[in-house]
């Protein structure tokens, strides 16, 4: 199972996450989130040794000179949460060589097919309809997907109810809200126990 928790400081909260193998570290970079980061600290992330984990931009609309000054050498997906068309993926692949996680919002049953749309992407990540919101979606709809896709799923995961998710065929897990107790502020105590968590789901499965 792999795990990616968004919504980091670059500062206080990558070495904890990097310590306990986090797969995915999300940075997000848009300004009406109360968790968006300081552009000045983008350079620090280039003090860890990351090893086999992966820094991931989380952005909305990306101009390619964005794209250039902040995310080019910094990270190695960049997740696209606004209107961006496969086009638009496909050349942010092509042209800056970045890996791709592009978020799907889903209201109904017809928004999960929309992953048929992005065949760019890297991964799909299935969100709730408000960006950084816990917000659920009824969640069997994801047993309606053909088996092959990669694909993530976020909104009010916990370590309370990931078992029950992951037996819908869910193995990657976006977290972010659930593991605070303040708003942009990660707990650490609430990180260690939910990576035990999944350990605990791996050793079963």
């Amino acid at each position: 199972m792999r795990v990616k928790i968004c919504g980091l400081n670059p500062i206080r909260d990558v070495q904890l996450c990097l310590d306990q193998k986090v797969d995915f570290l999300g940075f997000i970079f848009y300004e009406k989130s109360p968790r968006n980061i300081n552009i000045k600290d983008v350079k620090c992330l280039l003090n860890y040794n990351k090893q086999n984990s992966s820094f991931v931009a989380v952005t909305v609309n990306p101009t390619n000179e964005f794209i250039e000054k902040v995310i080019l050498n910094n990270f190695d997906y960049i997740q696209l949460h606004g209107s961006e068309t496969n086009q638009r993926i496909k050349e942010i692949k092509q042209k800056y060589n970045l890996k791709i996680i592009k978020a799907i919002k889903i209201k109904s049953e017809e928004d999960i097919y929309n992953y048929k749309i992005f065949t760019e992407a890297d991964i799909i990540l299935f969100d709730t309809p408000g960006m950084e919101k816990s917000i659920e979606f009824p969640r069997d709809l994801i047993t309606k997907l053909p088996k092959g896709i990669k694909y993530a799923l976020a909104g009010s995961i916990s370590e309370d109810n990931v078992e029950i998710i992951s037996k819908l065929g869910v193995n990657f897990f976006d977290l972010s809200s659930n593991l605070e107790n303040e708003i942009g502020y990660k707990d650490h105590l609430k990180v260690k126990k939910f990576l035990k968590k999944i350990k605990k789901i791996d050793v079963k499965n």
